[in-house]
């Protein structure tokens, strides 16, 4: 790796606002926010009647009172705070076309187009098994086992999320994982709080994720920063990972969770009713597959219709056992091939993608054909669900129009029409109705009844509301009905006709969820935002690179190494690997800022002519792959993409974990995890490591 290892050029004032914008970036990561961006009115009605008039949106009604401006919040979040930085850096020509190539075509056998491309590849066929049901039913069986001991199912579960993440990885760990037990802690009657069954979960699925490099993208970055092959890297941290995860449990489950409102002797579950338990699994893929019941989730929130409907999720999972059987088999023969091709390669080698994105495509072209296969059965569940949730909705319309018609009725007044929105009773007073006509707009007065929805009793009602009795002064007589969702902004009739490319997107969504609902689901939780920022994080590396600071990191870490020997710098890289996890842009960031470290550190040894030892090299490079993996589980919700999608899974899930409390819980947790795993390392690498010159 040729570099010029001068650490002058940070005198430059190029190369100390690249350090202030990559800080103030990962700062911002670490705690997004919005800033309000004030337009126009005249400029939004504008554009907004200009997309209307093309038929991209549908029509709007325009605001003519209100203040001069609208205000728009604009994100800065993991994926636009990295990408402002590039972009402001390469305004000031602080970087230029070698910093943005080498961070997305790839440098010093970094290449993060491949990383990428392998990682989301790999990542479809995770979700996709997890789409199929199989996570859920499995831990629904491990639920069996364990029973009511609440002890003994703490470990089953403990056990059972720790092997399926060693090969799956902690995505699809979280997606499922997370729900069953927000429903399980929900509908135990003596779990008090969930914070002993989430916390563990969250903690075991990313320690298990350092055993394969496919399970993590951290690890991809640092096994293709130093070369190292995937069954090397597996033999090197399965025994550190699994005696971590050993030495935790007891830890967990008898120090830090040691409360009988947490993890109960004797867990005391609600009993699922016997109609329920005869029903057919529904597919959760499908849009509104349950009906009302997913609208009633949302509005229970923990009451007795919530826990019935928890329950029933838990205990009466779906599961398409030819989807899962194809996916698992998919997965294994890819793995099995990737780390066989390998570990077989000599020298140069091809990108490890080619394996994983043909496997990829032969999952998702059986996802399509089973979709198309069964598109008629999916098709009925979307529509009688979507009714259901019609009909609710219309129902609990008109009773709010009936209430609101029962307070206007018993007010005096003067003139005008009395309208009851539910029956479209037009109550004239003493007046001639055609004196009133001219009050309905062209809206109402072309507006056919609707005959759904109207059962005999409102029929039998509204005969008898519009025959005038014959001691009456006043006339009454039935107007036209109005729409079921009477709204005085809506557009003419004639334009509601009109197809636009927003109506013509919702209803094609909607088509491929009735019809593909697993390749729908699946790609809906890709984590396609990990693109944008892991490419501009590269490229803010590279800056730093480029700028002189990571030989400035470089020769720091050279000094601590030479004062602390080994131990030092499994200790030392660590801690620092766990700390940056939560400072310098999640735990891809890390590596990617650590791995470029590592690199010039062994540069700076090449030009002195004293080389790095084996022990202490590998030393250094296994004990950022730990704290990579176990940082995700420190101090903030951003230490890791998992984080965030496992925050926003529980709040979905009516349960709110503040960042106070995400950080005092992981505390200890992280403590003892790190300190027996850099404990084991250092004993492996003193077996099987010595002081020869580390070959590069």
């Amino acid at each position: 790796m040729d570099q010029d290892l001068d650490t002058n050029r940070i005198k430059d004032w190029r190369s100390i606002v690249t350090l202030v914008v990559f800080v103030f970036a990962n700062i911002v990561v670490l705690f997004p926010f919005h800033i309000p961006v004030y337009l126009p009115r005249f400029l939004t009605n504008a554009i907004t009647s200009a997309l209307t008039v093309t038929r991209i949106i549908e029509p709007r009604q325009h605001e003519p009172h209100g203040s001069v401006f609208v205000r728009f919040n604009f994100p800065f979040n993991f994926v636009t705070a990295p990408l402002i930085a590039d972009l402001f850096l390469l305004a000031i020509l602080a970087i230029g076309r070698k910093e943005v190539h080498d961070g997305t075509l790839g440098a010093d056998n970094i290449s993060p187009i491949d990383i990428m491309v392998f990682f989301l590849t790999l990542a479809y066929i995770a979700i996709s098994i997890d789409a199929s049901g199989l996570i859920r039913y499995l831990a629904f069986k491990v639920l069996q086992k364990g029973g009511k001991v609440g002890h003994r199912l703490f470990f089953y579960l403990y056990a059972f999320f720790f092997i399926l993440g060693s090969f799956i990885g902690n995505d699809p760990i979280i997606l499922s994982g997370t729900a069953f037990l927000a429903y399980m802690t929900r509908v135990s009657s003596n779990i008090l709080h969930p914070r002993a069954w989430i916390y563990t979960q969250f903690a075991v699925a990313n320690i298990a994720s350092a055993i394969l490099v496919s399970s993590n993208p951290t690890n991809l970055v640092l096994t293709s920063a130093f070369e190292i092959k995937f069954i090397d890297y597996t033999a090197n941290m399965i025994v550190p990972v699994v005696i971590t995860a050993i030495v935790l449990f007891p830890f967990l489950l008898y120090i830090i969770f040691a409360d009988e409102s947490l993890v109960p002797l004797s867990i005391e579950m609600h009993e699922l009713p016997d109609d329920v338990k005869g029903r057919k699994p529904v597919n959760p893929n499908i849009p509104n597959a349950r009906g009302n019941a997913e609208e009633q989730e949302k509005e229970a929130a923990n009451g007795e219709e919530d826990k019935l409907l928890s329950l029933e999720e838990i205990l009466n999972p779906f599961l398409d056992k030819r989807g899962a059987a194809f996916g698992a088999v998919i997965m294994a023969a890819t793995l099995i091939t990737v780390l066989v091709l390998n570990a077989a390669s000599q020298g140069h080698t091809h990108p490890v993608f080619w394996v994983t994105l043909p496997a990829a495509f032969v999952l998702f072209c059986w996802d399509v054909a089973y979709g198309w296969h069964h598109r008629k059965e999916t098709r009925e569940i979307a529509r009688k669900g979507r009714e259901d949730v019609e009909r609710t909705r219309t129902q609990a319309e008109r009773a709010m129009g009936d209430d609101e018609f029962a307070i206007d009725d018993i007010q005096p007044q003067s003139t005008g029409a009395l309208v009851n929105l539910t029956t479209g009773i037009f109550d004239h007073g003493c007046e001639h109705p055609a004196s009133h006509s001219a009050g309905l707009s062209d809206d109402q007065s072309t507006q056919q009844p609707s005959p759904e929805g109207i059962d005999e009793k409102q029929e039998l009602s509204l005969a008898n509301v519009s025959s005038p009795s014959p001691n009456s002064a006043c006339t009454t007589e039935k107007a036209p009905p109005l729409p079921e969702e009477p709204s005085l902004n809506l557009p003419p009739q004639g334009q509601l006709q009109k197809l636009t490319l927003e109506s013509l997107s919702i209803d094609l969504y909607r088509w491929l969820q009735e019809t593909f609902p697993t390749v729908t689901a699946v790609v809906s939780h890709m984590p396609f935002a990990l693109v944008p920022f892991a490419f501009a994080m590269f490229v803010l590396v590279q800056a730093l690179a480029t700028k002189g600071w990571i030989e400035v990191f470089a020769y720091g870490w050279d000094h601590w190494v030479n004062r602390t020997g080994t131990i030092g710098a499994i200790g030392g890289m660590g801690f620092l690997s766990v700390i940056l996890c939560n400072f310098a842009g999640t735990n891809i960031g890390t590596t990617i800022l650590l791995s470029r470290v590592v690199q010039t550190w062994q540069a700076i040894h090449r030009a002195n002519g004293t080389p790095i030892s084996d022990r202490t090299f590998w030393a250094t490079v296994y004990s950022m792959a730990l704290g990579v993996n176990y940082g995700a589980f420190s101090t903030a919700f951003s230490a890791s993409l998992a984080g965030l999608l496992w925050r926003d899974i529980l709040l979905r899930k009516h349960i709110r974990v503040r960042s106070l409390d995400f950080a005092m819980v992981n505390l200890p947790i992280i403590a003892i995890s790190m300190a027996v795993g850099c404990a084991v390392l250092v004993g492996e690498v003193y077996i099987m490591r010595d002081n020869t010159p580390y070959d590069a």
